[in-house]
């Protein structure tokens, strides 16, 4: 069953949007995601991943559910001459409480219609393998590229698989 969600483009941090994408980012690492982070992760860490986060080629949507970010995706524009047709699909979380609602899909439409709007015809991203994640990434027609043993830790301090995903679109 899916929810009404807003998908929104972040050019510019408010006050407000940047508590509550702190406090999403929180809960998706203290419910497990790799997202780069281990928990227990501090509201000041948070919020500073985010304000480093808008800098030139990455382009930030969030989902807003009765105005209230409850998840997030980026869409990295390579900026190499030679990568001008690729970019990467990072930081795909939505909060606990409201996953399996289709918003996570609705955010990866979102990011694969600015690429193919911004000319990029390879998206390419990664994710732990046995999540539920890479489940989504396949419906949407990402195509395993391999993986990469032992590269992520978790916070047990197991170490885990990567799994690389890439999709060709059409501009």
């Amino acid at each position: 069953m899916s929810v009404s969600v807003e998908i929104a483009e972040i050019r510019a941090y408010e006050p407000e949007s940047l508590e509550q994408l702190a406090e999403l980012l929180i809960d998706t690492v203290e419910n497990g995601a790799s997202v780069g982070f281990l928990p227990p992760l501090s509201k000041d860490e948070a919020a500073h991943y985010w304000q480093s986060a808008l800098e030139p080629g990455v382009v930030l949507w969030a989902a807003k559910l009765d105005r209230a970010i409850v998840g997030t995706v980026q869409l990295q524009l390579a900026q190499k001459k030679n990568a001008a047709h690729r970019a990467e699909i990072a930081k795909l979380m939505v909060h606990a409480r409201c996953r399996r609602n289709g918003i996570a899909r609705a955010l990866m439409l979102a990011a694969e219609e600015r690429a193919r709007a911004e000319n990029r015809t390879l998206l390419v991203l990664d994710t732990r393998a046995g999540d539920p994640s890479n489940l989504l990434y396949r419906s949407l027609g990402y195509v395993e590229a391999g993986r990469i043993p032992r590269f992520a830790r978790s916070a047990d301090g197991s170490l885990s698989d990567t799994v690389l995903y890439y999709k060709e679109v059409e501009a």
